[in-house]
């Protein structure tokens, strides 16, 4: 059974960072192009970073390039956010899932940043 488990959200100020983890199971993980996703209120998901199966190469949406780092520790079968420099407009719930995405989505995580 496929599942992703995203955890690390919160309410923060603006500049400030936090650290969002994605725990997967029911599928190889090693193997397979990992990407973050973030929905803002009533907009579609998209893209916010996605890394390579042996984590050396990674890729950020230009909204978040030099702010956002992901990574992943495949023994563990986790990818992690680490979003820094927040903005109101990095607002969203956030998801994990592989390229291509599988049809299963986890609950995602809350990321508000308000002052």
């Amino acid at each position: 059974q496929v599942q992703f488990v995203e955890s690390g959200g919160g309410l923060v100020q603006p500049g400030g960072s936090l650290s969002l983890s994605c725990v997967v199971s029911g599928f190889p993980f090693s193997s397979d192009y990992m990407q973050w996703y973030g929905q803002a209120p009533g907009k579609e998901r998209e893209r916010v970073a996605g890394i390579s199966r042996d984590g050396e190469t990674t890729t950020y949406a230009d909204s978040v390039n030099g702010r956002f780092t992901i990574s992943r520790d495949n023994a563990k079968k986790t990818v992690y956010l680490q979003m820094n420099s927040l903005k109101p407009e990095d607002t969203a719930v956030y998801y994990c899932n592989r390229v291509p995405a599988l049809p299963y989505w986890g609950q995602g995580t809350q990321v508000t940043v308000s002052s």
